[in-house]
């Protein structure tokens, strides 16, 4: 029975997938600021779901994230859904402190606690690391910035992560997810989202791609040819393109 702890499994694709894999018989460790929707999770599949209040910019995340581990009976993947963003052009504080300590801080602590479990316990079966990063880390995304800059923040740090386990013969894979919109309390409902996945379409992508141990997967195809497009755009065009996705 594979075995998957899911940080951010309290809404939208954190929860999504939690019930496909619960459902699926898989043993799934999940972990949220709230418990209600956790709570449901484990009456719906007492004998596959076990759960802990966890806030990742809380002192004691690392600590509360290895009981989990112990209450699920170990770690084969760890999937880190969990994630914040703003529409935020005035660049408020608040915001950008909240965003960054959730995306990037809190991020760092728990999946380099992940990585330091794979390289004590996993030396035989390989041990997986996924995270949900976005294609808003393509490019610097004016009305996001601290969004797109802490999910560019992400994505490098995987990519260290990755490169440090081949010098120090980790037996641990990684899998850079980068959906684009889906329609999670994410998104501002006042607002038009081009492409907009519903959340049961693009966490069954994300679940293939997890399986599949994917190094990298943008969700979905069409995606997939939008960011490729964009990284094509010249830094002095990008600048002045008008991206606001007003109704």
């Amino acid at each position: 029975m594979k075995r998957i702890i899911i940080i951010g499994a309290s809404s939208g694709l954190g929860l999504q997938m939690a019930r496909d894999f619960a459902a699926a018989g898989w043993r799934v460790g999940a972990a949220a600021r709230r418990e209600a929707p956790m709570k449901a999770l484990k009456d719906e599949y007492p004998q596959n779901v076990e759960y802990m209040s966890i806030d990742v910019t809380a002192p004691d995340a690392v600590e509360r994230f290895n009981k989990l581990i112990e209450k699920t009976d170990g770690m084969d993947i760890l999937l880190y859904a969990a994630g914040t963003g703003f529409y935020d052009t005035e660049l408020d504080l608040g915001r950008l402190q909240q965003t960054l300590q959730v995306n990037c801080v809190g991020f760092a602590r728990i999946v380099a606690e992940a990585y330091r479990y794979f390289r004590s316990t996993a030396n035989v079966a390989c041990g997986q690391i996924a995270a949900i990063t976005s294609v808003a880390a393509t490019k610097g995304i004016g009305v996001s910035a601290a969004y797109s800059s802490s999910k560019k923040f992400q994505q490098r740090f995987i990519d260290s992560l990755d490169q440090l386990a081949h010098q120090q013969h980790v037996n641990v894979c990684f899998t850079d997810i980068r959906p684009g919109f889906v329609d999670t309390p994410l998104l501002r409902k006042d607002r038009d989202y081009p492409m907009l996945m519903p959340v049961e379409y693009a966490a069954r992508l994300i679940e293939r791609a997890i399986v599949r141990e994917r190094r990298v997967a943008v969700i979905d195809s069409r995606w997939a040819v939008l960011t490729t497009l964009w990284r094509l755009i010249p830094d002095y065009v990008w600048r002045r393109l008008d991206i606001d996705f007003n109704d």
